[in-house]
């Protein structure tokens, strides 16, 4: 039992992550070294700096990865943080660009997006090649997917476990620990509301315990940038934490109304996998439209929260 469970969610997650570095790795010869550029550029105005984010996302196909990028940015003097708010609000909708594609449930076009991606991969052009590390990430995402459904069976059929999930399935505070914990270890949002959809098709969790899993997931994301801000100046300090802050403050505003956002979600699909898609969509899209009148006022809060700590040169 031990065996049928963990052989599926060993492969299928490793098939997964790869994937998502390969693509990641892909999309960053294209256009990463650009990136940076763009970034320094395109983030005058907060509106410009929310699209900056969502576009970086999609490009770079992590959360984590821009924010630690944002990170970088700022300790090297290139950007000031209050132009990183609008790009912390933009990288959160952007990271529901994946989720919906990966609800599409394409995982038929595995196999062949794999072997696309490894024939364009032997191409001697450059840009050719990576776009074929871009379609074959692709697939070994959805064959990494549809490995760690085999997984789902046994659960069902396991008595502790369904026991375990029976006592916690309408408990959306174990929901939310169970997706900061989880996405904090493997360091992959996506990867959590893959397996939460999973468990969701296969009716072992609730869709309110499963919104709060994937709440959860979008709280755990932050622990990279925590990480990458250690040893770094206090603007850098304080775009990690203004990130950090963002998604909680989020997540326990829509905790008392995950049932209407459940069915708000059931009356747009009735695919269990979309559903949970859309509910991080719609969770993001709110959060994000909410705060970017108010990008200076939170930056503003976020300074008085972690203050620089320099002591000014008086001037004689």
């Amino acid at each position: 039992m031990i065996v049928s469970i963990l052989a599926p969610f060993t492969f299928g997650l490793s098939f997964f992550l790869f994937g998502m570095y390969a693509m990641r790795t892909g999309f960053q010869n294209l256009a990463g070294k650009k990136m940076e550029q763009w970034m320094g550029r395109f983030t005058r105005t907060p509106i410009h700096s929310f699209w900056m984010g969502l576009l970086s996302t999609f490009v770079l196909q992590s959360s984590s990865a821009v924010t630690v990028l944002t990170i970088g940015l700022t300790n090297a003097g290139i950007i000031r943080f209050s132009q990183t708010v609008g790009i912390i609000l933009g990288t959160n909708l952007g990271t529901t660009v994946t989720t919906e594609l990966i609800a599409l449930k394409l995982e038929s076009f595995a196999i062949p997006m794999l072997l696309i991606g490894v024939a364009l991969w032997l191409m001697p052009r450059r840009n050719i090649r990576c776009t074929g590390l871009v379609v074959a990430g692709f697939g070994l995402i959805f064959l990494g997917i549809d490995t760690l459904k085999l997984m789902a069976a046994p659960l069902e059929q396991s008595e502790t476990f369904r026991s375990l999930f029976l006592e916690s399935s309408h408990s959306i505070g174990v929901g939310l620990l169970t997706g900061i914990i989880f996405t904090g270890l493997i360091h992959s949002g996506s990867a959590t509301t893959v397996i939460t959809m999973g468990l969701l098709s296969h009716n072992i969790l609730s869709m309110e315990t499963a919104i709060a899993i994937v709440l959860g997931a979008n709280i755990g994301t932050c622990f990279t940038a925590i990480i990458a801000s250690i040893g770094t100046n206090t603007a850098s300090k304080q775009v990690a934490w203004c990130h950090t802050l963002f998604n909680v403050a989020g997540a326990l505003a829509f905790l008392p109304i995950l049932p209407q956002l459940s069915l708000v979600s059931a009356f747009l699909t009735s695919n269990p996998s979309m559903q949970i898609a859309h509910s991080q969509t719609i969770f993001n899209l709110v959060c994000s439209l909410v705060a970017l009148p108010f990008t200076s006022q939170i930056a503003s809060f976020i300074q008085w929260l972690i203050p620089d700590k320099r002591i000014p040169i008086k001037r004689s």
